[in-house]
């Protein structure tokens, strides 16, 4: 019942295509370095912005009249149908995408893919030693669902305890959450589980394999709840032609090249601290306050909050394809 950010909504289709651009480039570029669109992959810390700015609206205020299983029931109802379609489409196609870059694909019985669709369906991570493609995602069916499992997590974090904060003791956990953020974007290692990174370092590419559940905490935990610590100030700024500031903001920072190159990699450590931290509340805030004009301007912004959901979960298994 309450009004809608069409703004925000839009800005998730923006972000969503890039996304999609960035996964299709990514077939052909020779490592983080030198990937063209080469930040697109900071879309998914600029998604989990939003989802905590919008949690914090629709919910913050329900608790009085809604249960914690009403409220899990309604995310379930709004996220999991697009989940378990993503991983039937990886499904179908997952012979069909043999190659030397998917090494276990043939080597693989059906009965194990209707495993990894079952798992992939109730978003159960799976182990290395379960991979069936070779490259060791938590669903190798639809690559994108680790993000949705870290989504998940939040969601049950927010209505579990985090709901209970009050503001001061959620900007306490914000600023200790943004301490991650910093170990992982200046490759700091505080805790020692950054070794393997390689030629990821000083980026927060991860989060999507078991062994990086480090990075995809450390990307969840301050962009999310700074998102819901943003819905609660309500600190929000008015600009004019909101939308198309903001998605040119946001393209700009996915589209950005490597800086620092291999020379000087805590640059683009530097770099991707400031739009996480600083940059994508900001673009939420910019977009929450101010108002959409006009009604072609309308229009974009609720066809782009349409498709940015379906596009960002059932893309990637056309991506296994062009590999």
């Amino acid at each position: 019942s309450k009004p809608r950010y069409e703004i925000l909504d839009g800005l998730r289709g923006v972000a969503a295509m890039i996304v999609v651009a960035y996964h299709l480039f990514e077939t052909y570029s020779a490592g983080p370095v030198h990937q063209i669109l080469n930040h697109g992959y900071l879309a998914v810390d600029f998604f989990f912005v939003l989802s905590g700015f919008v949690i914090g609206y629709a919910y913050d205020d329900r608790w009085d009249r809604m249960s914690i299983k009403d409220f899990f029931k309604r995310r379930l109802v709004r996220l999991h149908p697009m989940v378990i379609m993503g991983t039937l489409i990886g499904a179908v196609f997952f012979y069909l995408g043999d190659c030397s870059a998917f090494p276990l694909i043939m080597e693989t019985p059906w009965w194990k893919v209707l495993l990894m669709v079952l798992l992939g369906c109730l978003m159960i991570p799976t182990p290395v030693s379960w991979d069936i493609r070779g490259w060791w995602e938590v669903n190798s069916l639809n690559g994108p669902t680790w993000s949705l499992m870290w989504e998940y997590i939040a969601n049950i974090l927010y209505a579990l305890f985090i709901r209970h904060f009050s503001k001061i003791a959620l900007g306490i956990f914000v600023a200790l959450a943004a301490l991650l953020t910093i170990d992982i974007a200046f490759n700091i290692d505080t805790f020692g589980l950054l070794a393997t990174r390689e030629a990821a370092a000083y980026t927060f590419i991860g989060g999507l394999t078991p062994d990086q559940l480090y990075i995809g905490i450390s990307r969840l935990l301050y962009p999310f709840f700074v998102g819901l610590l943003l819905s609660r100030v309500n600190k929000l700024i008015k600009i004019k032609r909101g939308f198309y500031w903001c998605s040119l903001l946001i393209a700009a920072i996915l589209v950005m090249p490597r800086i620092g190159g291999t020379e000087a990699m805590w640059m683009n450590g530097a770099y991707e601290a400031f739009c996480v931290l600083i940059m994508f509340p900001l673009i939420v805030a910019m977009g929450a306050g101010s108002n959409v004009t006009g009604k072609r301007s309308v229009a974009i912004c609720q066809f782009l909050g349409e498709i940015s959901y379906p596009l960002y979960i059932t893309h990637f298994p056309l991506i296994y394809m062009q590999i």
